[in-house]
């Protein structure tokens, strides 16, 4: 990719962040002492409707997980991504089919190319950020 990907603006974070009722959380983990149990938990604790994309897991956070995206029962507003860079091109290609409109991909999750890809299909797209600190930088502790 010849230019450099850029995150959305603070103000446009807030926006995003404050529009948002349903985060779908791929990769997230049953242990508590996992980074993506510890934000989810944290950001269902703000209100947000968490549901976990797993596989070989019934539930987490006290909500039904699913084995990936294209099981769940609603589209979500946003897609949170804790997986290797590596997997997330079928993470945008299964958001991308399903008309996902947001994607977040956590501190870590460095992805250019799959970044852009869904961009360009519309999708607004944070990478390589925590929604939790963005949150708590943005918004505040409720």
């Amino acid at each position: 990719m010849s230019e450099r990907f850029g995150n959305p603006t603070p103000t446009q974070l807030r926006a995003l962040l404050q529009s948002v009722a349903r985060i779908a959380v791929v990769g997230l983990s049953p242990k508590p002492a996992r980074p993506s149990h510890r934000v989810a938990a944290a950001m269902q604790g703000f209100g947000y409707r968490i549901v976990p994309v797993r596989p070989a897991v019934d539930a987490v956070l006290g909500e039904r997980a699913y084995p990936d995206l294209y099981a769940l029962d609603e589209i979500p507003d946003l897609v949170n991504v804790f997986r290797a860079p590596a997997h997330v091109a079928p993470i945008v290609d299964a958001c991308l089919t399903l008309g996902v409109p947001a994607l977040w991909l956590q501190d870590g999750v460095i992805n250019p190319p799959e970044a852009a890809r869904a961009r360009a299909g519309g999708m607004t797209v944070v990478m390589d950020r925590c929604i939790y600190r963005d949150y708590l930088e943005l918004l505040g502790a409720p």
